[in-house]
C-alpha cells in the first residue's frame, strides 16, 4: 500500500515476482484493438496552406497563415444560407495549430452539403490598423476559386461590424474533376519573341470585336481571335492582371488584387463556379495549340485593402502586421511603396511563400509560360521598407525553385520610390520592361535634341543598362522594348495628343504622367483633322514600329496599336470600363495599312534572327550617318547603321534613319547599289511601304524623306547566285 496516495503500487513485474510461477492463461478472447485517427486525420496538417482534398481519406484539409491571431475558427456555408454557417469549428490551438499556421481536417461526410468556406479570427487589436475583428467573415488568402454573395457589399467590409452574408467566400470545388492537357506542348519563342500586351476584357468587349455577344470580354473570347493574333504575327500574349480582385472596387485594369490563386470570375462566360477554371485552362491550351506562349502580369507588391481605411476582406483581419509593411507615422500605419495605400512585406517568410506558392500553381495547374511582376522593385525592400541592393531573398528563393527554373520572368523594376533598370535590379537573370527604350525613343521620333547617342544605345540593346562585361554578362533580350504599355497613351494617341486628356477618369485631370514626350503632329486630337496632319500621324507609327522591331531585345507592343486604336487622349483609363478602355475594332478596317505593316515588320523581324540575339551584336554592326560617320552632335537627327548576318547565317540590314523635318540625302556606305534591295520605306503610302521581295536600288545615293525610315537588305552570299 502507498500510504502517500492509500493506492497500491506494484507493477507487473513486481506481480510475477511475488508469484510461484508465471500466470496461469485466462479462459478469455482478446478484445479487438480499436483503430485510432491518425495525428494529421485527428488535428490536420499545416502544409499545404489553403484548401486540399485527400483522396484516401475522403476529407477537405485546412490551413491558414495568422501568427498573432488568439482564436481560429473555420465557417462552412451551403448555398440556402449564406449569413449563417452550416457549421462553425473553433480551431483548439493546442490540437489545431503548428507554429504559426491553423488547420484542421474535415471529412466530406461532415461538411455535407456546405459549399463556401470562410474563417473568423480574434486577437489583439492594433487600433490604427484596423484588423482583427471577429465580427468579419475573411477570405483565405489560398482560395482558388471565389464566391460573391448576391448581397456582397465592399462597404460593409469598411465599416466596424459583421458583414456576414456580404463577404468574399471560398469554394470547396469539385475535387473530382481533371482536365486534359495531353497532346500540347508549352511554346518556348526566343529570336521570333513578340510580346502583345493585352486586357482580356477590353480586347473582345466591344460589339465590333466579331465575337459570339456571351463570350465577349471574356476568356472564351480570347480564343475566338487565336486565329487574328496569329496572322498579325505575335508569339507570346501578355494579359492585363487576371486575379480575382474586388468588383465593386472600379479597378477595370486589375491592378487591385483580393487574392493571388484565383482567376477573376468577371472575365468567365460561365457563372458556374466549376467552371471557371476549366474555361481558364481551356483558354491557355488554345493559346498553346496555335504555339502562342502565355505570360500573366502578376501584381504581388500590395493588395485591394488599400490603408487603414480600406475594407477588411482577408490578410489584415487574418494578421495586418504580419502580411503588411507598417510605417513609423501612426496618421499612416501602412507602408505605402506601391501608391495604392498597402505594401505586402516581403521581409516575413511565409509572405514570400505565398508568392512562390502562387507562381508554381499557375505554371504547374494553368501551365501559364512566364510571369510579367508589376512594381518589382517591392520585391527587393527588407521589412522597415528599406532596398536590399544585394541578393533579396525572394530572387533567390525563386531561382532554386524547379518548377519556375524555365519560367519567362519579367519585371517592371521600380516602384514608387525606387528606380532599379537594369544592373540595379536584384533578378539577375530576369526580364525588364525598359523604360528607357520607350523614352528615348519617343524623344527622338518626337524630334527632340541630342538624342541620336542615346537611341543608338536603344537599338543596339541597351547595353549601358545590362552589360555584358566578365562580371555582369547580361543578355540583349533581357531588355524588353517597348514605346507603348496599358500604362500611358497608345501609340495613336502618342502622335495625336501634346497632353493628357484624363477628366473623365473623375481625378479632375490630375492621374496619370506629365512625361508623356508625345507630340500631335500640328494638331490636338481627332476633331477636323487635316489629311495632311493624319497622313504624318501614320508615317510616324510606322516610324515608331520599325525602330521597335529593327532593335535587338524582346519587342513588346500593346493591342490594337497595329490599327491605331485610341483612348481619346486619356493616358490612365484604369477605371474605364467602357469605349474607352475597349478597343474599336472598326478601326482595324478604317486602317489596314497600318495593320499590314505591323504584320510585315513582325514576320521580316521573324525572318531575319540577326536583329534579335541572346548577345549584343558586337563587330557585327557598323554606325553611320548621312555619309562615312554618325553626326553626335546635339543638333543631329539622324543615323544609319548596317549589321552584318553572316555570322548567325543571316542577310545584311542596312537602316537609314531621318528624324529631322527636312528630307537628307544619305550614302549607302557599303557595297553596290545593285546588291541592295528596298524593304522599307515608311514616307510611301501603302502597299509601298513594304515590299516582300524588295526594290532594287539604281544608286547608293537615297534621298530619305522627312521624319521617315528606310530598310535595305543585300542576301547573304550563300543566297547569291554563283556564275551562269
Amino acid at each position: 500500500m502507498d500510504e502517500k496516495r492509500g493506492t497500491v503500487n506494484r507493477s507487473s513485474v513486481d506481480v510475477l515476482a511475488n508469484t510461484g510461477g508465471p500466470a496461469k492463461p485466462a479462459d478469455t478472447v482478446s478484445a479487438p484493438l480499436t483503430k485510432r485517427p491518425t495525428w494529421d486525420q485527428a488535428e490536420g496538417n499545416p502544409l499545404p496552406l489553403g484548401v486540399n482534398w485527400i483522396e484516401a481519406e475522403q476529407a477537405f484539409n485546412f490551413a491558414i497563415h495568422s501568427e498573432h491571431a488568439e482564436s481560429v475558427a473555420l465557417l462552412l456555408y451551403s448555398p440556402a444560407d449564406l449569413v449563417n454557417p452550416l457549421l462553425r469549428l473553433q480551431l483548439d490551438y493546442l490540437h489545431h495549430k503548428s507554429g504559426r499556421i491553423w488547420h484542421c481536417r474535415v471529412p466530406v461526410t461532415k461538411i455535407t452539403e456546405a459549399r463556401y468556406y470562410a474563417y473568423s479570427v480574434s486577437g489583439e487589436s492594433i487600433p490604427q490598423l484596423h484588423s482583427f475583428d471577429p465580427q468579419k467573415v475573411l477570405l483565405d488568402p489560398y482560395a482558388k476559386c471565389i464566391f460573391f454573395p448576391p448581397a456582397f457589399d465592399r462597404n460593409l467590409a469598411m465599416r466596424e461590424g459583421s458583414n456576414a452574408g456580404s463577404a468574399p467566400l471560398g469554394v470547396l470545388m469539385d475535387y473530382r474533376s481533371t482536365f486534359d492537357w495531353s497532346g500540347v506542348r508549352p511554346p518556348y519563342h526566343e529570336s521570333d519573341a513578340v510580346i502583345y500586351e493585352l486586357h482580356v476584357r477590353g480586347f473582345t468587349k466591344n460589339p465590333n470585336s466579331g465575337v459570339d455577344p456571351s463570350r465577349a470580354g471574356t476568356y472564351a473570347g480570347l480564343v475566338e481571335k487565336i486565329p487574328y493574333l496569329k496572322e498579325l504575327g505575335v508569339t507570346v500574349v501578355e494579359l492585363m492582371p487576371v486575379f480575382q480582385r474586388d468588383p465593386q472596387e472600379g479597378d477595370y485594369w486589375g491592378y487591385m488584387p483580393l487574392n493571388f490563386f484565383a482567376p477573376h470570375a468577371q472575365y468567365a462566360s460561365t457563372q458556374r463556379d466549376d467552371e471557371l477554371r476549366i474555361e481558364f485552362k481551356n483558354m491557355v491550351k488554345a493559346f498553346h495549340q496555335a504555339d502562342i506562349g502565355v505570360v500573366l502580369d502578376v501584381v504581388y507588391n500590395h493588395t485591394c485593402e488599400g490603408d487603414y481605411k480600406g475594407p477588411i476582406y482577408s490578410y489584415k483581419g487574418l494578421d495586418s502586421a504580419g502580411y503588411y509593411m507598417l510605417s513609423s507615422d501612426p496618421a499612416n500605419p501602412y507602408a505605402n511603396y506601391s501608391g495604392t495605400g498597402n505594401t505586402l512585406n516581403f521581409g516575413q517568410a511565409h509572405v514570400r511563400k505565398m508568392v512562390i506558392d502562387s507562381l508554381r500553381y499557375w505554371k504547374r495547374g494553368m501551365h501559364i509560360d512566364g510571369f510579367r511582376f508589376d512594381l518589382a522593385s517591392v520585391f527587393s525592400r527588407n521589412a522597415d521598407g528599406s532596398l536590399n541592393w544585394g541578393e533579396a531573398p525572394i530572387f533567390s528563393e525563386i531561382a532554386a525553385d524547379p518548377e519556375l527554373g524555365r519560367v519567362r520572368l519579367i519585371a517592371e523594376p521600380w516602384d514608387t520610390a525606387a528606380y532599379q533598370l537594369g544592373r540595379g535590379f536584384p533578378g539577375l537573370t530576369w526580364l525588364q520592361w525598359n523604360g528607357r527604350f520607350r523614352d528615348d525613343i519617343r524623344r527622338f521620333v518626337k524630334g527632340d535634341t541630342g538624342m541620336v547617342p542615346e537611341v543608338m544605345r536603344r537599338i543596339y540593346g541597351s547595353d549601358d543598362l545590362f552589360p555584358d562585361n566578365r562580371a555582369d554578362a547580361y543578355h540583349a533580350y533581357q531588355s524588353v522594348n517597348y514605346v507603348t504599355s496599358h500604362d500611358g497613351f497608345t501609340l495613336y494617341d502618342l502622335v495625336a495628343y501634346d497632353r493628357k486628356h484624363n477628366w473623365k477618369n473623375g481625378n479632375n485631370n490630375q492621374d496619370g504622367t506629365e512625361a508623356n514626350f508625345s507630340w500631335n503632329c500640328g494638331q490636338e486630337g481627332d476633331e477636323g483633322v487635316s489629311p495632311a496632319v493624319r497622313a504624318l500621324r501614320q508615317q510616324q507609327v510606322k516610324n515608331f514600329c520599325c525602330l521597335l522591331f529593327l532593335s535587338n531585345g524582346t519587342p513588346m507592343f500593346r493591342a490594337g496599336d497595329e490599327f491605331l486604336n485610341t483612348q481619346f487622349g486619356n493616358n490612365n483609363p484604369y477605371n474605364q470600363d467602357n469605349e474607352i478602355g475597349w478597343l474599336d475594332w472598326s478601326q482595324l478596317q478604317s486602317n489596314k495599312d497600318i495593320f499590314r505593316f505591323f504584320k510585315k515588320m513582325i514576320a521580316f523581324r521573324k525572318n531575319h534572327p540577326s536583329m534579335s540575339r541572346s548577345r549584343f551584336w558586337r563587330e557585327d554592326v557598323s554606325w553611320y550617318g548621312v555619309g562615312p560617320t554618325v553626326d553626335l552632335s546635339s543638333d543631329s537627327h539622324s543615323l544609319a547603321f548596317c549589321l552584318h548576318g553572316a555570322s548567325q547565317d543571316d542577310d545584311d540590314i542596312y537602316v537609314m534613319i531621318n528624324a529631322y523635318w527636312e528630307e537628307l540625302e544619305f550614302n549607302v556606305q557599303e557595297g553596290t547599289a545593285q546588291e541592295w534591295k528596298r524593304i522599307v520605306d515608311t514616307a510611301r503610302p501603302s502597299p509601298d511601304d513594304f515590299s516582300d521581295d524588295g526594290i532594287p536600288l539604281k544608286q547608293t545615293k537615297y534621298l530619305v524623306a522627312p521624319r521617315s525610315i528606310v530598310v535595305l537588305c543585300r542576301p547573304k552570299k550563300s543566297d547569291v547566285r554563283q556564275g551562269p
